[in-house]
């Protein structure tokens, strides 16, 4: 996946299991179910694509396809976005 960021219109609320996850643009709520991928979305703008977060968030080989496939639903629902190259 290309370099993304948390949306702008995005605002993640930490919890014990994971975050709330509201989208102010589509009034929706949703939910991060780990913690592990809180740090992965909120930390996306600071790597150069998706697989450096996932690996610098400490997140397993094994359970890097589960991660893929979350941030590409996250991908879908606006939550994430691909982030402007300069």
């Amino acid at each position: 996946m290309l370099p993304h960021r948390c949306s702008p219109s995005v605002a993640l609320r930490p919890e014990p299991f994971g975050a709330l996850v509201y989208h102010f643009g589509t009034r929706k709520l949703s939910f991060l179910k780990t913690p592990q991928l809180v740090v992965v979305v909120r930390d996306l703008e600071q790597f150069p694509d998706v697989h450096a977060s996932i690996e610098a968030a400490g997140v397993e080989e094994s359970q890097r396809p589960a991660y893929l496939r979350a941030l590409a639903g996250l991908a879908a629902n606006g939550t994430i976005e691909p982030r402007p190259t300069t």
